[in-house]
C-alpha cells in the first residue's frame, strides 16, 4: 500500500474555506460541501454514494474540473461547452497530487455524453480512430459508453466517471468492473459517482457516503444500495406488497 500511495496521481481534496464568500450559496449550501475538510482518494477506486442531491456528482465534477479536465466531460484537450451549468466549486478547492503524473485520462458524464460524441465527431477522423474509428452516435448509448472503456481508456490514467452505470445492462456492469480492474493493474486511479451496487462492489475500494451532514467512509455492505437490491431480491413479493399497500391501500394484487 505505501508503493501505491506514493505512487497515486491525486491523494486527496481540501475545501479552502478561506476563499467561499457565502456559504449560503450553491453549492456551498450543501451540508456534504459545506462540512468538506480534507478527503483522502484511494489509489486505485474510490466511490462516491449517497442519495440524490446530497453532492457526490458535484463534488466529482469539480475535482475533474479542478484537475484539468472539461466541464461537460472527454479528455483534457477537449475545450468546448454547450451549457455552462457546472458549479464553481472548483475554484475553492485545492488537490494534493501525488509524485506521478497520468499518461492519460477521461472524464465520463452520463447526462452530457451526447455532447462529448458530438465533439468527437467535430474534431475530425484522427480523433475518432482512438474510440475505435465508429461515430458514438451510430451506436447506442450503451455500446458507446463500452467502446469508451474499452477503446479510449488505457493505463497510467486518471478517470473520472459521474453514473457510469447509467446506459449499461447489469450484464455490462460486470464488464465494466473487469475492465476497471484491467486499468487499475495497469496503474490507472477511478473516482467513481454511482448508484450501481455491481460497481461499488470492486474489491478494496474506498466508498464515500455522502449524507446530508457529513460525507464518511463505509463499507460495501453497509450501503443502503446493497442493503436494498439484496432485500427486494430475496423477498421480492413482500416488498412489492408493502410497497403498494402504502401507494394505495385500497388496491390489491395478487402475486404467483
Amino acid at each position: 500500500m505505501a508503493d501505491a500511495l506514493s505512487s497515486q496521481f491525486l491523494r486527496s481534496v481540501i475545501l479552502k474555506r478561506d476563499t467561499i464568500v457565502d456559504v449560503r450559496e450553491y453549492p456551498f449550501c450543501i451540508p456534504a460541501v459545506r462540512n468538506l475538510k480534507e478527503l483522502e482518494l484511494h489509489p486505485s477506486v474510490t466511490f462516491f454514494v449517497g442519495d440524490n442531491g446530497t453532492g457526490k456528482s458535484t463534488l466529482l465534477e469539480a475535482l475533474a474540473v479542478a484537475s484539468g479536465f472539461n466541464a461537460e466531460g472527454g479528455s483534457r484537450n477537449f475545450n468546448f461547452a454547450t451549457r455552462a451549468s457546472h458549479s464553481p466549486l472548483h475554484e475553492h478547492l485545492r488537490i494534493v497530487k501525488g509524485v506521478r503524473r497520468p499518461r492519460t485520462g477521461f472524464f465520463l458524464r452520463a447526462e452530457s455524453f451526447y455532447n462529448v460524441a458530438t465533439e468527437i465527431e467535430n474534431l475530425g477522423e484522427d480523433i475518432l480512430e482512438a474510440y475505435g474509428g465508429v461515430p458514438l452516435h451510430d451506436m447506442s448509448h450503451g455500446e458507446s459508453f463500452w467502446m469508451l472503456l474499452t477503446e479510449r481508456f488505457h493505463g497510467n490514467g486518471l478517470y473520472f466517471l459521474d453514473e457510469p452505470e447509467a446506459a449499461l445492462s447489469p450484464t455490462r456492469q460486470l464488464s465494466a468492473l473487469v475492465r476497471i480492474h484491467e486499468l487499475v493493474q495497469q496503474g490507472s486511479q477511478f473516482v467513481v459517482a454511482t448508484h450501481s451496487p455491481i460497481l461499488m462492489a470492486y474489491p478494496n475500494a474506498r466508498i464515500y457516503l455522502f449524507r446530508e451532514s457529513a460525507i464518511e467512509v463505509v463499507d460495501y455492505e453497509s450501503t443502503e444500495h446493497f442493503q436494498v437490491t439484496r432485500d427486494f431480491l430475496n423477498r421480492r413479493d413482500a416488498m412489492l406488497r408493502e410497497l403498494f399497500a402504502e401507494a394505495a391501500p385500497q388496491t390489491t394484487m395478487e402475486f404467483d
